[in-house]
């Protein structure tokens, strides 16, 4: 592993690239404790006790928003961007027309989602500050509208930071600087563990527990997340000007969690809406009803479980093109055996398609539900052991792993996967 390691190090551009990210990091987490001028800390600190929506946006941001530095939305805004322009690609003709152009169309859609970025940025940085509008030392419109301003204007520099990581760095930036934002809440939550044992609520026994749950459910995400249905496909022999081509076995890849991380991210917006709303409504029964949506309650593990699986099911069926992918199997010369081409194949591919994405969903609500019950079971109240950290942590792991892994093998070292 240590050799592995070293052949990174031993080629000149993956080493620039490794450090330019690094350095793009440092960025980061110097933005997370610039302060947002004009907002009282302590007042917003209050906000953090409880499952709300703030919650998981801090986890997001790294902790900037807990302590409402210029980075406190993070790049939540941009991830929201992107994935309605990318669910949009099926009802808005012109945009479905750029997915199909390339590289050309990649750059329009890029701009689009650019621009759709700094308007919800906008929107959202203006309703989160009339929202914490207690938290404002002098609560007038002039001071909101800077606020606003500064919160938009520190999510679209995460989001160049991010274009810059992607173009000059290792991984994908946007994910990266998500991952970084989780990473960095690591030692905060080692810190609570420790005092919990300094003061008594827990014992050596608990946090063995928890960490070999953690251990396990980091070993299950990877499996799944790695895990793939081979369909066998068959290539028809034909001869062209005296050549042979085709008569080939291949398979296709069907990810059996396709969804990624997206499905929590969406049941969590929904489910904690009514708790934020809650937050700054002074009403018996609005408060009553939100706190049958408390995080953690049965009622709300419940509903969270179904929402991710609908999810799961929506946003594949958005995402994977089955009749494209029957179609282009027809017009290569490919097909299943045992499968007739077209039609057949299409319905085949959706029922084998169907079948794993339920195996994906109940994997999702089970990795997102989990870890309250771990929590309560163990006493570790307020760590941070969440499945929408757990599953980005691993998934945007592996990809870039598997990233550095390739350039490293392209220059004939042997690579560190084994």
């Amino acid at each position: 592993m240590i050799s592995a390691l070293t052949n990174v190090y031993k080629i000149p551009e993956l080493r620039a690239k490794i450090t330019f990210t690094l350095i793009m990091f440092a960025i980061f987490r110097m933005g997370t404790h610039i302060p947002v001028p004009g907002v009282d800390p302590s007042a917003i600190e209050a906000l953090f006790n409880n499952g709300s929506l703030f919650g998981l946006l801090d986890m997001f941001s790294g902790g900037a928003l807990s302590k409402f530095s210029v980075f406190a939305m993070s790049i939540t805004p941009y991830i929201n961007a992107s994935i309605i322009i990318q669910l949009l690609n099926v009802v808005v003709p012109t945009l479905e027309q750029w997915s199909k152009e390339g590289q050309e169309g990649y750059k329009k859609t890029t701009k689009v989602t650019r621009y759709f970025t700094v308007l919800l940025a906008f929107l959202q940085a203006l309703g989160m500050s009339i929202g914490l509008k207690q938290a404002i030392l002098n609560p007038g419109p002039v001071s909101i509208l800077i606020i606003a301003i500064t919160l938009t204007a520190g999510t679209v520099f995460l989001m160049w930071v991010g274009e810059q990581i992607t173009a000059n760095g290792v991984g994908n930036g946007i994910s990266l600087i998500i991952f970084a934002g989780i990473v960095a809440a690591l030692p905060s939550n080692i810190g609570k563990i420790y005092n919990y044992l300094q003061t008594g609520t827990i014992s050596y026994i608990n946090v063995f527990f928890f960490a070999l749950i953690a251990v396990a459910m980091i070993v299950f995400v990877v499996a799944i997340h790695t895990a793939y249905r081979r369909v066998p496909v068959s290539y028809a022999k034909r001869v062209v000007s005296h050549k042979s081509y085709g008569g080939q076995s291949s398979h296709i890849p069907l990810k059996v969690n396709t969804a990624g991380v997206i499905p929590i991210i969406f049941a969590s917006s929904v489910l904690m809406f009514p708790v934020t709303i809650a937050q700054f409504i002074d009403i018996p029964w609005v408060k009553q009803i939100a706190g049958y949506f408390a995080w953690g309650t049965p009622l709300q593990s419940t509903i969270y479980a179904l929402l991710i699986i609908f999810f799961t099911y929506f946003y594949t069926a958005v995402t994977v093109k089955i009749s494209d992918m029957a179609e282009n199997l027809k017009k290569y010369g490919g097909f299943i055996p045992g499968i007739r081409p077209g039609e057949p194949t299409a319905e085949y591919l959706d029922y084998v398609m169907t079948r794993i994405t339920l195996a994906g969903a109940l994997f999702l609500a089970f990795v997102a539900v989990l870890p309250t019950f771990v929590a309560s079971a163990t006493h570790l109240e307020g760590v941070n052991f969440g499945g929408t950290a757990l599953l980005i942590v691993v998934g945007v792991g592996l990809d870039t792993m598997k990233q550095i892994e390739s350039m490293v093998v392209m220059r004939h070292y042997q690579g560190f996967m084994k």
